[in-house]
């Protein structure tokens, strides 16, 4: 079998994160599917899969050669492409995650705007707040809030922000305005979910001096989406993003409260902690359509003013 079509069957396995499900993609059987996966480990005498009855996950070696599988393959489409149109035409899937709220707010009309002017690009956008493996997801590129934990991805910034505590003006007339951090337990909090993990210690930083305080929220959720409709529905005080719900704050649906103070989900003191970035896989190539995309990301958020 030709490496070409080795390399298309390992982005199928990868992709649908099992052997049966690429089989069933391709039309080959799960017999053939294993024999072939087998056969391309002992041709480069390394493991490439790390895999369970349940679940598979890329080995260091495996991760290196499905992200040149994936370039490869791009360059490919795009030069057949130039030979059957004579242009390098802008064309192919676009994968795209993000959180709910800036998804919809944001991202999903650029997006729009995007294709209006690439009208052969097709794009998936994934709205949640979970963190993603880039190499294994097939996502092409993540927005996500927060500083960047892992290297071997690139990470530029698309809007500087900051968290706030928020609520609706009639709870804080109801159950009053808090002023210290402290005043918080007096409070209904809302508070996230993320990787099964309560986020319901809070961290404040004030002159450099740090409180730290854990809260026994009213409601959980894993959605930020969720969180900011339960704060306009006057259920309690959220932590959110200013990029999130500064709509809100000003049709006045929403005020902040405790504004003296940095705040956050864990320890760090960076500014740079809340701020909106694209992460994205650093590549030596990449498919004409992505690099637009990004440019054009970059060019709109651009048009923002930092908050």
């Amino acid at each position: 079998m030709d490496k070409f079509s080795d390399m298309t069957l390992f982005i199928s396995i990868v992709k649908n994160q099992g052997m049966a499900a690429a089989g069933r993609e391709l039309g080959l059987s799960p017999a053939t599917v294993t024999a072939r996966l087998q056969a391309l480990e002992d041709r480069y005498g390394v493991k490439l899969l790390n895999r369970s009855t349940r679940h598979i996950s890329l080995t260091e070696s495996g991760a290196l050669y499905h992200q040149a599988c994936l370039e490869i393959i791009d360059s490919v489409k795009e030069t057949e492409n130039l030979l059957q149109t004579g242009s390098q035409e802008v064309r192919g899937t676009l994968k795209i995650s993000a959180p709910r709220d800036i998804g919809k707010q944001y991202i999903s009309p650029i997006i729009s705007a995007f294709c209006e002017r690439y009208p052969d690009v097709v794009p998936y956008l994934y709205l949640d707040d979970k963190l993603t493996n880039l190499a294994e997801s097939g996502i092409d590129i993540v927005i996500r809030y927060g500083e960047l934990a892992d290297s071997n991805l690139i990470s530029r910034k698309l809007a500087a922000s900051r968290r706030v505590l928020c609520a609706t003006p009639e709870y804080l007339a109801n159950k009053g305005t808090p002023v210290t951090p402290q005043d918080l337990a007096d409070h209904h909090c809302l508070a996230m979910i993320r990787s099964n993990e309560e986020l319901k210690t809070w961290h404040f930083t004030d002159d450099n001096q740090q409180t730290v305080i854990t809260l026994v929220p009213k409601r959980f959720s894993d959605d930020g989406e969720v969180i900011r409709q339960w704060a306009l529905d006057g259920a309690g005080i959220a932590l959110k993003s200013i990029l999130d719900i500064q709509h809100d704050i000003q049709e006045q649906r929403l005020v902040t409260v405790l504004d003296g103070y940095m705040k956050n989900f864990n320890a760090s003191t960076s500014s740079a902690s809340a701020d909106l970035n694209v992460i994205y896989q650093s590549r030596q190539y990449q498919p004409k359509r992505l690099r637009l995309f990004i440019e054009f990301l970059l060019e709109r958020f651009g048009e923002r003013l930092d908050i």
